[in-house]
């Protein structure tokens, strides 16, 4: 530890979700593992004795893509890797935030430490020394198809070893140059191979995925919350949680859904105060609550590993194998693996949010509630949430158009010879916003779900869930006339995007387990 800021050791091809989620959520420090070291010095030896024997060797001494049949002399390679990246410095857009810069440099760090790239130990210790400084490159969030990775966005992230563009600390802009100077360092002169293994790989639409894991998880804890909160509103069955029911249809997900639920209202007044109201069925957002979330809990777990391995893997090209000599060009670097778990991610975030409308439009049906309408008094003078109902379901909808796969899609590029692409970097961008759009939507619901149970006062909730009142109360009063309700709206996102869940949910969480399965 220094300070405040947190160490992390890097292994590569051992780093969990854990650590990478650390990584997204606030300035760390990182080393990189002694025995990593020799891996990656033999790897570049087996590149140096490439060059020195003459041997052609394509992506060390051949141009790229369909110039790969290009011989480069000797004393141009280091041309050839600086005008690699200069000329791959094409994207456009919004930068990306620090959150997911430092996961992209984090994983650029590990991949090119698994001692299959060829590059220098110097190179990997001046990406070490500008992290930790706090020297982000500047990416633009556009310009990539997720094919021989991802070209562009990696691009620009390489321009700042080489001295050029800007970078940004702690959000200002300054030239790469003086970025460099704040560690000590010189712009580097690319060798052989180098500036290919930086501008191959996966890292940023896997670091975009993995943000919008990290950001679901969140939502989905968030989500059993509400829903817990609107089954109190309006007094609904908990017989649906039955352990039994879950068994009996074996899905995991489902299994620990109801039981980290029936947790949250374990010791509810509310509860007991209509065990014998005959009240049969509830409707299917409030009664199936386990077999969705239960499946998109799945969803999230699946995704979870794929991400997880994909942020220790070796996905440039070509991979040295300084063992046997060796160095084969493959396609490691095609993002597909990604960009179907960011697909499944989308499938699981939208409906988080969906559902959650769902529920909320039954808190406002007086005829399905039993509360009044709209969940204010005065009615027809006030209007309560039923604007806010409206909202909700824009952003619900809107998310049913983001969900749409981005795998699906491919465009050739490079004349023809990169004929099939991934999309992985737009699959994975896309969760941001569908992440905006349910965390508002959940937040929402929360917020009416506690409208809905302080009309049942004096009685109380679980101890767990008057406390999470408690929390909603410090941000949102009780609605007892009209009053400007976007502001309680964007603190209510802000809630739903928290990650301080009690741990009956925080347990169900992929990058909070100690193994992703």
């Amino acid at each position: 530890m220094s300070g405040s800021v947190q160490e992390i050791r890097l292994v590569p091809g051992e780093v969990d979700l854990a650590t990478l989620r650390c990584i997204y959520q606030s300035k760390v420090t990182l080393t990189l593992a002694d025995e990593a070291r020799a891996a990656i010095a033999r790897a570049h030896e087996t590149v140096d004795a490439i060059v020195a024997s003459g041997k052609v060797v394509y992506g060390i001494n051949t141009g790229f893509g369909k110039l790969a049949q290009t011989q480069i002399p000797s004393a141009r390679l280091a041309e050839l890797q600086r005008n690699l990246v200069l000329s791959h410095s094409v994207g456009l857009g919004d930068l990306l935030p620090d959150n997911v810069v430092r996961l992209v440099v984090a994983t650029k760090i590990i991949s090119l430490a698994r001692g299959h790239s060829g590059v220098r130990i110097e190179l990997i210790e001046a990406l070490l020394a500008l992290f930790n400084a706090g020297v982000m490159p500047c990416i633009p969030e556009k310009g990539s198809v997720g094919a021989s990775g991802d070209l562009a966005p990696l691009a620009h992230m390489s321009l700042m070893l080489l001295g050029e563009g800007q970078v940004r600390v702690d959000g200002e802009l300054i030239p790469a140059t003086e970025g460099l100077a704040r560690v000590g360092l010189q712009p580097i002169v690319l060798g052989p191979k180098e500036g290919l293994a930086l501008l191959n790989g996966t890292q940023v639409s896997n670091a975009l995925a993995l943000r919008g894991l990290f950001e679901a998880e969140n939502l989905f804890a968030a989500g059993l919350m509400a829903g817990a909160l609107s089954l109190e509103a309006i007094k609904g069955s908990v017989k649906p949680y039955d352990a039994r029911i879950h068994e009996a249809r074996g899905q995991v997900g489902q299994i620990n859904v109801a039981a980290a639920v029936s947790s949250l209202l374990s010791g509810s007044e509310i509860l007991g105060s209509h065990t014998n109201c005959g009240r049969v069925q509830d409707p299917y957002s409030i009664r199936c609550v386990p077999q969705v979330m239960g499946a998109c809990l799945d969803n999230l777990t699946h995704a979870a590993r794929v991400l997880q391995i994909e942020a220790n893997a070796a996905s440039d090209n070509p991979l040295v194998f300084s063992d046997s000599g060796d160095v084969i060009s493959g396609g490691n670097f095609h993002a597909e693996p990604v960009a179907f778990a960011a697909d499944i991610l989308a499938l699981a975030i939208a409906e988080i949010g969906a559902i959650s409308e769902r529920r909320l439009a039954l808190l406002l049906d007086t005829g399905l509630s039993g509360l009044p309408p709209f969940l204010v008094n005065d009615g027809g003078v006030n209007s309560g949430f039923m604007i806010a109902q409206v909202t909700a379901a824009a952003l619900a909808s809107e998310n049913k158009s983001l969900a749409h796969p981005g795998s699906v899609d491919s465009l050739p590029t490079s004349a023809n010879q990169e004929d099939h692409v991934s999309m992985a970097t737009y699959a994975a961008r896309r969760l941001g916003s569908m992440c905006f759009n349910t965390a508002a939507v959940v937040g929402i619901e929360a917020m009416t779900a506690a409208q809905g149970i302080d009309f049942h006062r004096p009685l109380q909730s679980s101890p767990t869930l008057e406390q999470e009142m408690s929390r909603i109360r410090e941000n949102v009063a009780f609605l007892d006339h009209d009053r400007l309700l976007a502001p309680d709206i964007e603190s209510m996102r802000l809630w739903a995007s928290a990650s301080a869940w009690p741990e009956s949910l925080t347990a169900l969480l992929p990058s909070q387990r100690k193994t992703v399965n």
